[in-house]
């Protein structure tokens, strides 16, 4: 068990996320600079693909960002014809997002690379680890009990 009061036992655990982190978007980062893109705009196109016709305040929700901030890489997106948007059948007023078919090709060659990385890892580390490692994330992505 780590014991994170140790400052040594904290530097080796955020020395760890920090190039786990690294590892999981080297590859895909790569893949998005050859078209003039960063990390932003494949969390875009993630939950876009994740929730088909998702809304703009529903991604601005689960992005956790404000409008101001979602504006230019969502319309850079929109202009390279990766996303576009269609009005609701309940209400005209409301963009729903989709992934254009040049999207869902770019969103999955992403993903694919992470998700080989993950497999990997996961099965060096066995179940376990893998649970535990799932909890961690999901306490930290809930303010880690804050």
């Amino acid at each position: 068990m780590i014991d994170l009061k140790n400052p040594a036992c904290q530097q080796q655990a955020m020395e760890a996320f920090f190039f786990g982190y690294q590892a999981f978007t080297a590859k895909p980062d790569e893949m998005l600079e050859r078209r003039g893109l960063g990390r932003v705009h494949q969390r875009i196109l993630f939950f876009i693909a994740r929730y088909p016709q998702l809304s703009v305040k529903a991604l601005l929700e689960v992005l956790g960002v404000s409008k101001q901030a979602l504006n230019m890489p969502l319309r850079q997106l929109t202009e390279m014809r990766l996303v576009h948007s269609v009005a609701s059948q309940a209400d005209k007023r409301m963009r729903l997002l989709e992934l254009t078919e040049e999207g869902a090709r770019l969103e999955q060659a992403l993903r694919r690379e992470q998700v080989k990385l993950l497999e990997r890892a996961f099965a060096e580390a066995g179940e376990a680890a893998v649970n535990g490692w799932l909890a961690v994330n999901q306490a930290l992505a809930s303010g880690g009990g804050e």
